[in-house]
């Protein structure tokens, strides 16, 4: 409790008031623990029985474990059956009202566990484009949405007044979780603690608002921007959210059906209204850390805005001989739209133009063409179902964990196979009859 800085306690005593006591008791108390099915592999909670689980009450998928069965050392989310994520943070996905076939722009996507819950809402329709700017953390992203086995999202890594400048009213909804200060997040990761000043508090609150303004450039009439962070200065929150609607008089803040608490008045009655529809989450209230988010609904009719899409350009080489391959091995058929280099994608069919960005991953990626031939990648072995897959090998868990370590197995099957654990695929092997080469990734493999 000492290590919490003086002059953040001594604010959220005057933001509180009597509520302050039960706040800084929470500090004492050990945090929670969630994890969130991965609707896109699992049908139900039934693959992951043996974890001690509850119900999150704000998200159907969300989930509380116990800290000490470790669900994230499971062969089952390595292999993308579902996503570790703090309670609090499964609340803003779930107000967005995302719809199947919509267009939707996560615009500070890192490490990707929002934009795997928003691939869930939009179940393989419709397009995702999730953004990181800072290329390390990108490439996480991009691996994440490769582990939960997403189809129609695009990866770039830019930054948010280049996407503005090129989608201009493209999506229909944006998620802004922005960077912040980090002050819910105090109990879950004392190093934030270290890194905090008020000097940075402001430093945020000008980068945040900055961000909301690209992202206001790029939504439809009628659209939504979900604006989110995990701190509780009002800097931060109200402020940016009053200030951003005094400029941008065409949105208002939507109520959320969920009983959080509501944000706190900082001007006249007209946007103090709006700013009691905002919500905040407080880890004395509710099982999650400290949280913040604001629906923005831009007024307007309902639009359709035309934009150039991606040219669907690819090796016919490559083409030729990942149809082949195809038909001898999958259920399912995806069109191979772009070559980058030798690598085939399928792109989402709403695509827009990517040349001249920075871009990690144009879709699902299903293979290279390497020496007149086609190879499939983990992407699309994560990306299948069991049954979508001509040949599948389930595996009990501890052949599952040699499996992921890197070992061979014996087994009948020739040709390509997928490999499955309780149903949720790992990736692939290539049999002969006898045994089967393993292909999962080397930098992947458990040590």
């Amino acid at each position: 409790m000492q290590d919490l800085p003086q002059e953040f306690l001594l604010r959220m005593e005057r933001m509180l008031g009597e509520e302050y006591p039960s706040f800084l008791a929470s500090y004492e108390k050990e945090r929670s623990y969630g994890l969130r099915l991965n609707t896109l592999k699992c049908a139900d909670v039934s693959a992951i029985k043996e974890y001690n689980l509850r119900s999150v009450e704000w998200c159907k998928d969300g989930y509380y474990y116990v800290a000490d069965e470790r669900p994230g050392k499971s062969v089952l989310h390595e292999g993308g059956a579902f996503y570790i994520q703090e309670p609090s943070a499964m609340s803003v996905v779930e107000s967005m009202d995302i719809r199947k076939g919509d267009a939707v722009l996560d615009l500070c996507a890192a490490p990707g566990g929002k934009s795997s819950q928003i691939a869930c809402k939009l179940d393989g329709a419709g397009i995702l484009i999730s953004n990181e700017i800072v290329q390390s953390r990108a490439k996480i992203l991009s691996q994440n949405i490769e582990r939960m086995g997403v189809r129609n999202c695009v990866v770039l890594n830019e930054s948010p007044d280049r996407l503005s400048s090129r989608f201009e009213g493209m999506f229909d909804r944006i998620l802004v979780d922005a960077p912040c200060s980090g002050e819910g997040m105090f109990r879950k990761n004392p190093l934030a603690v270290g890194e905090w000043s008020e000097q940075n508090v402001e430093a945020c609150k000008k980068r945040q608002l900055s961000i909301l303004v690209e992202a206001a450039k790029m939504l439809k009439s009628d659209g939504i921007i979900a604006y989110s962070t995990c701190t509780f200065s009002m800097q931060e929150n109200e402020e940016v959210v009053g200030e951003f609607l005094a400029d941008n008089p065409d949105f208002e803040v939507q109520e959320s059906s969920f009983k959080f608490s509501r944000g706190y008045a900082i001007g006249d009655d007209v946007l103090n209204f709006q700013l009691a529809k905002t919500n905040r989450i407080f880890p004395h209230k509710v099982e999650g850390e400290g949280h913040f988010f604001a629906i923005l609904k831009r007024r307007g009719q309902p639009q359709s805005r035309k934009y150039a899409c991606q040219e669907r350009k690819a090796d016919p080489k490559a083409v030729k001989e990942y149809r082949i391959w195809q038909e001898e091995n999958l259920k399912v058929s995806f069109d191979a739209d772009l070559s980058f280099g030798q690598i085939l994608y399928a792109m989402p069919a709403a695509t827009p133009r990517l040349d001249g960005l920075k871009v990690e991953r144009a879709g699902l990626q299903l293979g290279e063409y390497k020496k007149n031939r086609f190879l499939p990648s983990h992407s699309l072995a994560m990306s299948l179902r069991p049954c979508e897959a001509k040949r599948c090998i389930e595996l009990d868990e501890d052949a599952a964990y040699k499996y992921l370590s890197g070992y061979t197995f014996d087994c009948d099957v020739k040709g390509w196979a997928l490999v499955a654990y309780r149903g949720v695929s790992l990736g692939w092997c290539k049999g002969d009859g006898a045994c089967a080469k393993n292909h999962y990734p080397k930098g992947l493999r458990l040590l």
